[in-house]
């Protein structure tokens, strides 16, 4: 049966690799050695031309109200991003927080070859697991040293 889901990321027999925003969220908290391992792994990737070189400016951050409720600026940050097209018309996108331009460049290079699926397998499973495994345990161990510094308040009823 063939794919006709619109999502040109699933392939059909195989486990759904990760959707496009998600493999990019991943990679714009990976290092620049989890970076530069995943892109070593295919080292047949097509070259590539510009479509927006590096850059770096600032972006608006906003936050909510108890996490949930209305909107409001929290400030500024500065974010790098690139867009690449490599020669085979794949398009790829790469933004970082900071003034990291080559984490950038690796980014987008690793979106391009995330969108062909010769390579999604490999760096779905191989690299990109890997970041998450180490992100979750980043959040699993800050977690652990909130709650281990938890203050439990009771009060007491004095009798008059």
């Amino acid at each position: 049966m063939p794919n006709t889901s619109s999502n040109p990321v699933r392939d059909e027999g195989n486990a759904a690799p990760p959707a496009r925003a998600q493999w990019l969220a991943l990679l714009a908290r990976a290092t620049r050695d989890e970076l530069d391992d995943a892109i070593a792994r295919c080292p047949d990737a097509p070259e590539f031309v510009w479509l927006r070189a590096p850059q770096t400016g600032l972006v608006m951050v906003q936050g909510r109200v108890g996490g949930s409720g209305e909107r409001f600026n929290l400030g500024e940050t500065t974010v790098t991003r690139c867009t690449l097209r490599q020669h085979d018309g794949v398009v790829g996108t790469g933004y970082v927080l900071g003034r990291e331009a080559e984490r950038a460049v690796r980014v987008a290079r690793l979106d391009a070859l995330m969108q062909m699926p010769r390579h999604r397998n490999v760096l779905a499973a191989g690299p990109l697991a890997a970041i998450a495994g180490r992100l979750a345990a980043v959040a699993a161990q800050s977690d652990a040293d909130t709650a281990a510094s938890r203050v439990e308040f009771f009060t007491m009823v004095r009798e008059a």
